[in-house]
């Protein structure tokens, strides 16, 4: 079965036969200004990047679910899109690890 990926920072496209390449993947947890749940959840559903939105209860407000192509795009998002948006007062990412990693 062949499948595409992207693999190196130029985003080159690779079909590899019989070999899926797993994309780099964070979930963040995310902390709001008070009352301001909502308006983060529609800022980071605009985010490239971004594959999943949800509220919580619990210590944290919103849990998000990003991928990317490269593991420095992926930091990229968190630093530079997710961690700016407007009301956002802290986050903790972590990167899932791989299936079948030691």
């Amino acid at each position: 079965m062949s499948s595409e990926v992207f693999l190196g920072k130029d985003s080159k496209r690779v079909v590899l036969k019989g070999e899926e390449k797993k994309l780099p993947t964070a979930f963040v947890l995310i902390n709001t200004a008070i009352g301001s749940e909502a308006d983060v959840l529609e800022d980071l559903k605009k985010v490239e990047g971004v594959e999943e939105v949800k509220a919580v209860y619990g210590v944290y407000d919103i849990i998000v679910r990003v991928g990317a192509k490269t593991m420095d795009r992926l930091k990229e998002i968190v630093t530079w899109k997710i961690r700016r948006i407007d009301k956002v007062r802290s986050t903790l990412t972590m990167i899932k690890v791989e299936e079948g990693a030691k």
